[in-house]
Order: C-alpha cells, then sequence, then structure tokens
C-alpha cells in the first residue's frame, strides 16, 4: 500500500469520493443539461461523511442541486440523493442511475 493521499493534509481512508463510474454517469446527465442550456458550472467536494456534485446555473448562485454521496446511509434509504436548492431531498435511493431519473422532465422539451 502506498503512502500517498489525494490531496495534501487530509487522509484517503476518511474521505468519500465518488468512483470514476459514478461521476462517468453524473457527468453524462450534466453534459446533457449544459446541452440545453440548463446548468452552466459544477464543484465537486469529497468531505469525511459525504461526497457532493454541485450544479449550478451560474457561477456566483448557490446550487440549483446537489447529488450527495452519503455511504453511512446504504443500509438504511440509500446513500445517494438528490437535493434541490430549498435542502428539500427530491429523491433518495440505493442506485445512482435510479436517483438522477428526478432530472428525466427536464431533459425532455417540447420543441
Amino acid at each position: 500500500m502506498n503512502n500517498l493521499t489525494p490531496f495534501p493534509g487530509t487522509n484517503a481512508h476518511h474521505v468519500v469520493a465518488f468512483h470514476r463510474t459514478e461521476l462517468s454517469v453524473i457527468l453524462s446527465l450534466y453534459g446533457q443539461m449544459v446541452a440545453a442550456g440548463e446548468w452552466r458550472d459544477y464543484g465537486i467536494s469529497s468531505l469525511k461523511e459525504v461526497a457532493v456534485f454541485s450544479i449550478f446555473r451560474r457561477t456566483a448562485e448557490q446550487p440549483l442541486y446537489r447529488i450527495e454521496k452519503r455511504p453511512k446511509l446504504r443500509s438504511k434509504q440509500g446513500e445517494y440523493s438528490v437535493i434541490g436548492m430549498d435542502g428539500q431531498i427530491l429523491k433518495r435511493g440505493h442506485d445512482l442511475k435510479t436517483v438522477l431519473r428526478v432530472f428525466d422532465k427536464k431533459r425532455i422539451r417540447v420543441v
């Protein structure tokens, strides 16, 4: 086992982060929404108990949505959740793709 940590001053064993496959699913959705003109920026935070993918309409605003991963909730209501700007949990579950379906209505537009 190597002794390198991903970020100086942090311990990789105490930080929750999105896996590459999870980020692929999230960034695919993000790309579709950027192409539709809905979203413009994002931020990723890896903290002690939660990993957060924040979605912004404009950089200076507070996030429109937060996609959170909380491994401690895996055996309860599910480790993934989508949270709205007002703090309301819009969808929660065990499967990331299923949780992200909350955005399906926004992707389908009448032309």
